[in-house]
C-alpha cells in the first residue's frame, strides 16, 4: 500500500521533466522534438490569366436539372504551389446571357473562391473584398457546379489533382478516373 504514492510522485515527475523546454534554449517541450511544425498557409498573389477563348471551352457535366451549360477554360486550368486549383469558368445560361469568373478550389477544405469577373470588354474586374472569402463548397441542387467540379474533377477523393493536364484529363474524359 505505501508504494502507491511512491508511484504516483515517480508519475507525475516523469510528466512534468517529459513537457519541460529543452536544455538548449529553443523554449520547445523536449516531446515530440524531432516533428517539424507546419508552416501556416499561404495562399499565391495570382492576376486573372488571358481572357477565355472559344477553342479552349470544355464542357462539364453538373446534373440532370440543370439549365445552365457549363465550361472550364482548359487553357487557363492550373494548380499552385499553395494546392489551390485554379480555373475560368463561363456559364452559358438558357436565356442566352454568358457569365465569366476566374475562381480557385482549395481540396483540402472544400472551398472555393472568386477572384475576378469578366466583363463583355473582354477585361477584368478583381472581386470585392466580401466576395473573395474562401467559401465552403455545398451540393445544394442550385448553382451545384462547385460541388460537380469538386467531387468529379478537381478533387477526386478529397485531394487536388497534381497537374493541370490530370485536370484536363478529367475534363475530356467527363470524370476523372479517381472520382467515386
Amino acid at each position: 500500500m505505501r508504494r502507491w504514492p511512491a508511484f504516483l510522485l515517480a508519475g507525475v515527475v516523469g510528466s512534468a521533466a517529459a513537457q519541460a523546454p529543452d536544455p538548449y534554449g529553443s523554449g520547445r517541450p523536449a516531446y515530440n522534438s524531432n516533428v517539424e511544425e507546419d508552416a501556416p498557409w499561404q495562399e499565391l498573389d495570382i492576376d486573372p490569366p488571358a481572357f477565355p477563348k472559344q477553342e479552349d471551352l470544355r464542357e462539364f457535366y453538373v446534373s440532370a436539372v440543370a439549365t445552365n451549360k457549363y465550361f472550364i477554360d482548359a487553357s487557363t486550368l492550373a494548380v499552385g504551389t499553395d494546392g489551390v486549383v485554379r480555373y475560368v469558368l463561363v456559364v452559358r445560361t438558357s436565356g442566352g446571357a454568358t457569365n465569366v469568373s476566374f475562381e480557385g478550389m482549395r481540396c483540402k477544405d472544400l472551398s472555393w473562391k472568386h477572384y475576378a469577373t469578366g466583363g463583355s470588354d473582354s477585361n477584368w474586374t478583381k472581386s470585392r473584398v466580401t466576395r473573395s472569402e474562401w467559401r465552403l463548397i455545398e451540393n445544394k441542387p442550385v448553382n451545384r457546379h462547385h460541388a460537380a467540379l469538386s467531387r468529379d474533377y478537381f478533387c477526386p477523393m478529397g485531394s487536388a489533382i497534381r497537374t493541370a493536364d490530370e485536370g484536363r484529363n478529367a475534363l475530356r474524359l467527363g470524370k476523372h478516373p479517381n472520382s467515386l
